[in-house]
């Protein structure tokens, strides 16, 4: 079944680009850059934070998998996309739960649903995963376990021995105040399961993501591992500005911290110069919503969704932030229509070449067998660069002119 759905979601992405296909056969260097992060695995094809969903990333391409962590009662770390899991599993549906249901607050909002810290691990494996999105496969709902931390990892050093290449793990901390307050704090936890494994060192295949500042300079004090500072906002405006809405504003670690001059922040500080210095104190790399590097405004065209707005000219957010030896791995790359502004033509592509022109050091991706075609495309983009830049430079010496010059992208 992984493989079936590797061979059509491969040609899926190369539907525009048959010509270059055999290049794609051998997969780029394991330090190469720009890294491909599974997000929550191949998440548009199977059900998320899933170990087949994780192995289909890995037969796929990507470098990385990126299991979302929350805790259970009794303190195990399971791939969930948020504590509430009434939407990416078939809890609802089993009558031995039903009374587990409730309300609960999570960074400040209100939510009702069934919640992981109420579920102890047995309790959990008895649960199925079922995909979140209405418009992907819904065949495979109810088919694949919830994995524990320890799971994810096993499986990419399984397939790293399998497929002779470093596969990581891009874990993020899900709401590291919520569950602290919930007597489940997550930076321990994870730190002790890093350190079983062998991978609690800086070289190890791991960066670890947070959107809250706080539990990022925890984790500095516990592990040598690459930590990312994740950016946030909520919608884009009309006009291409960010905005930032509750609970998308900012960390709620500085929501909740009551001091004004955290509360007179929006995650937009981040992105600042003087952010930008303070990341840099504590943290590897960024992981900027992608419109904070390309943003989009409303045009009114008949696409659906981001389809009727048109981009605007790149932020120098990637330079700034690589002046500062901070690398950048932006999120989420997906091949709905919906999703894509009306200048990508409808092909998802053409959005992956734009930012690994721009020099983008990673991507995640719901889809890596996109992520990983337009990355080749982008390779053989610059070898014939280079080639035409070295045809020029013969000229040039014969004609005692100055060589050819830098890309302007």
């Amino acid at each position: 079944m992984l493989r079936s759905l590797a061979a059509r979601g491969m040609l899926a992405a190369l539907c525009c680009t048959l010509p270059f296909a055999p290049a794609l056969a051998d997969h780029r260097q394991e330090d190469a850059a720009p890294l491909v992060i599974g997000h929550r695995g191949a998440s548009g094809y199977l059900p998320e934070h899933t170990l087949e969903s994780y192995a289909l990333a890995i037969e796929l391409g990507a470098d990385y998998i990126e299991p979302d962590l929350v805790a259970t009662r009794d303190g195990h770390l399971i791939a969930r996309h948020e504590p509430n899991i009434i939407n990416t599993t078939d809890v609802g549906s089993r009558p031995e739960f039903a009374g587990r249901k409730r309300k609960a607050v999570v960074d400040g909002v209100e939510e009702e649903g069934y919640f992981a810290s109420d579920f102890t691990l047995a309790e959990i494996k008895q649960l199925r995963a079922v995909q979140a999105f209405a418009e992907r496969p819904q065949q495979f709902n109810s088919r694949f376990e919830i994995p524990t931390l320890e799971e994810v990892i096993e499986l990419a050093k399984r397939k790293s021995a399998e497929k002779r290449r470093t596969i990581g793990i891009y874990p993020e901390t899900k709401h590291p105040t919520y569950h602290k307050d919930l007597g489940l704090p997550l930076e321990g936890r994870l730190v002790d399961a890093l350190r079983k494994a062998g991978w609690n060192r800086r070289n190890a295949p791991v960066f670890i993501q947070s959107f809250e500042q706080g539990n990022l300079k925890e984790l500095r004090a516990m592990t040598p591992v690459r930590l990312v500072q994740l950016v946030d906002a909520d919608d884009v405006n009309a006009d291409g500005t960010l905005a930032y809405n509750k609970p998308f504003d900012r960390p709620y670690d500085w929501t909740a911290s009551g001091r004004p001059e955290l509360l007179a922040r929006t995650f937009g500080y981040f992105a600042t110069d003087a952010g930008l210095d303070e990341i840099r104190g504590y943290a590897d790399g960024i992981g900027p919503w992608k419109r904070y590097i390309v943003s989009t405004a409303a045009a009114g065209l008949p696409g659906p969704g981001e389809g009727s707005r048109t981009l605007l000219p790149p932020t120098d957010l990637i330079e700034r932030a690589h002046k500062r030896g901070l690398l950048v791995h932006t999120w989420t790359f997906r091949n709905e229509q919906r999703r894509l502004p009306s200048d990508y033509a409808g092909n998802p592509v053409n959005e992956y070449l734009q930012f690994y022109r721009l020099g983008i050091d990673g991507v995640f991706s719901d889809f890596p067998d996109t992520a990983v075609a337009s990355r080749a495309l982008h390779a053989l983009e610059a070898r014939k660069d280079a080639a035409g830049c070295l045809t020029g430079e013969k000229q040039d010496k014969e004609r005692r002119r100055p060589a050819c010059g830098g890309r302007a992208d």
